[in-house]
């Protein structure tokens, strides 16, 4: 017997999706797949809006807490281990729901999507030859290469793996884009916000990380190595309450430009799923939000 569809639910910051993932666990017997990159780091809790223990109600949740803040998320890693867990889920008769705003990861973890692999000796090269010479003469190796891809890179970092993978692969970047094609049948459900009200909300959910000790989560993660890493650091909240240990701004500057960058961040979340076309929307503050959910799901 096949089992039933992947359930996701999507949206934006501060739309709800960690309370509904575990209200659709409650009523169809499933378990909850985390598909918020920044959740994967120990000790990023308030700043990250991570959902506690009490709030999981019983319900087991997978892919919180695995890495350190010095170590590096990966899309691809995220694939292998999500679908693992999912087929885990499944095995033991349970509903698998993904819940989280990174839309990349979700895509991952649903879709037909390859990752190529890395050369440090080939990344190195390239590097080399942009310090030597500059962006303009790589892109220029990309347009005869790899055309499409050239056309939509601008920063370095981009353009240098488009040529790894071209001279790893011999295919073009291009052709690992991802198609809107599931790897298994899965169901996304999206929350859809009122814009005005979410701005508001965004702003008191930022000033209740300050008072619930959000500088001093970023103290001690500073302390366990936070800047070393490559992706912890940049997440919402960390990356301006660093400016504060180091005297650049004051707690009430850095909370502002959290809330400006929080909600910029939700904006480009919601342009990403909007794209979508497989996902049905649902009012997020449809008091029947849960029954309309499962109904979709079943």
């Amino acid at each position: 017997m096949a089992s039933p569809p992947v359930l996701a639910v999507v949206g934006p910051t501060g739309s709800g999706k960690s309370d509904l993932a575990v209200n659709l666990a409650l009523a169809l017997d499933g378990e909850v797949i985390n598909a918020d990159a920044m959740q994967f780091y120990r000790g990023m809790d308030i700043g990250t809006a991570k959902i506690t223990t009490a709030e999981r109600r019983g319900v087991p949740h997978h892919l919180l807490d695995t890495l350190d803040v010095t170590e590096e998320a990966s899309v691809s890693d995220f694939q292998q281990q999500a679908r693992a867990v999912i087929e885990d889920i499944q095995e033991r008769g349970k509903r698998a729901i993904l819940a989280g705003g990174s839309g990349l990861y979700v895509r991952a973890a649903l879709d037909v999507l390859e990752f190529p692999g890395t050369d440090p000796a080939v990344r190195s090269q390239l590097e080399a030859d942009y310090a030597a010479q500059g962006a303009g003469p790589l892109l220029a190796r990309l347009r005869d290469v790899d055309p499409v891809s050239a056309g939509r890179v601008s920063d370095a970092r981009r353009i240098i793996r488009a040529l790894e993978v071209q001279q790893l692969t011999g295919r073009p970047f291009s052709s690992f884009m991802p198609r809107r094609e599931y790897f298994q049948p899965a169901v996304q459900i999206g929350l859809a916000v009122d814009r005005d009200q979410l701005r508001e909300r965004l702003a008191q959910r930022v000033q209740g990380m300050v008072d619930k000790g959000l500088l001093e989560e970023v103290r001690r993660l500073d302390a366990a190595g936070l800047r070393r890493g490559k992706t912890a650091p940049r997440a919402l909240g960390y990356s301006q309450f660093l400016k504060v240990l180091d005297g650049g701004a004051t707690v009430e500057e850095a909370a502002e430009e959290t809330i400006v960058a929080t909600r910029q961040f939700a904006r480009r979340q919601l342009t990403w799923f909007r794209a979508d076309p497989r996902i049905s929307w649902l009012d997020w503050q449809d008091p029947e939000l849960e029954a309309h959910a499962v109904a979709l799901c079943r």
